[in-house]
C-alpha cells in the first residue's frame, strides 16, 4: 500500500511539474515541420491551459450520458472555432493568467461532485469555455501564416478527443468506474489549483 501511495505521489508531482512548465506556452503553436494543420492538431496536447478544461468537460458530459456527450462534442469545437474567428477580427486585452486555473478548478470539481446537471447547462459550459479558449488561441494565430489551417487542426482534434472520452464515459455502467472518473475530476481540480497558484506567484 505504501509503495502504491509513493507511486501515486511521484506521478502527481511529475504531472504537476510538466503542467506548470508548459503553462508558459499558452496559445503558441509548436512547429512540427508538417505544416500548420498538423501544428493545430498537436496544439491542445502541448498546452495544459487548453487540454485540462477539454478533458474535464468531456468527462462531465460523459457522466451525464450519451446525449449530453454528443452535444458537447459539437458545441465545444464550434464555440472554440467561433472564438478563434472573433479574435482575428476584434482586438481586446488578454485575459488574466489566473482565469484558466479557476475554470479548470470549477470544471474538475463539477466532475468530482457528479452533480445531476441538465444537458443544456453542460452544453452551455462547453460553449462558454470553448469561446474563451478559442479567443485566446485566435489572438496568437492571427499573427501567423497558415492560421486558418491551424484553426482547422485544433477544431478537428477537439472533436475527436471529446467524442472518444465522452463515448467511453457514457458507456460506463459500474458505480466503481464512475468513481474512477470522479477521482480523475478531483485530480484535474487539484492541478488547476496548482496552475492558479503558479499564475498568482
Amino acid at each position: 500500500m505504501e509503495g502504491r501511495d509513493m507511486r501515486n505521489r511521484t506521478g502527481f508531482l511529475i504531472a504537476a511539474a510538466f503542467l506548470l512548465a508548459s503553462n508558459t506556452a499558452h496559445a503558441h503553436l509548436i512547429n512540427s515541420g508538417f505544416g500548420p494543420f498538423y501544428d493545430g492538431l498537436a496544439h491542445p496536447f502541448l498546452v495544459a491551459d487548453d487540454l485540462l478544461p477539454v478533458i474535464a468537460l468531456a468527462l462531465l458530459a460523459g457522466l451525464r450520458g450519451a446525449r449530453c456527450g454528443r452535444r458537447v462534442a459539437f458545441a465545444l469545437p464550434l464555440a472554440w472555432f467561433a472564438g478563434m474567428v472573433a479574435a482575428r477580427m476584434v482586438q481586446v486585452p488578454s485575459e488574466p493568467k489566473w482565469l484558466t486555473g479557476v475554470v479548470t478548478i470549477i470544471l474538475g470539481a463539477l466532475v468530482a461532485a457528479d452533480l445531476p446537471l441538465p444537458v443544456t447547462a453542460v452544453t452551455s459550459l462547453a460553449a462558454v469555455a470553448g469561446t474563451a479558449h478559442g479567443f485566446g488561441n485566435g489572438r496568437e494565430l492571427a499573427t501567423l501564416n497558415g492560421g486558418l489551417l491551424a484553426m482547422a487542426g485544433i477544431v478537428c482534434v477537439l472533436f475527436v478527443v471529446v467524442s472518444i472520452i465522452t463515448g467511453q464515459v457514457a458507456a460506463l455502467r459500474s458505480s466503481r468506474a464512475r468513481i474512477v472518473v470522479r477521482v480523475a475530476g478531483s485530480w484535474i481540480a487539484a492541478i488547476g489549483l496548482l496552475m492558479l497558484g503558479w499564475a498568482l506567484r
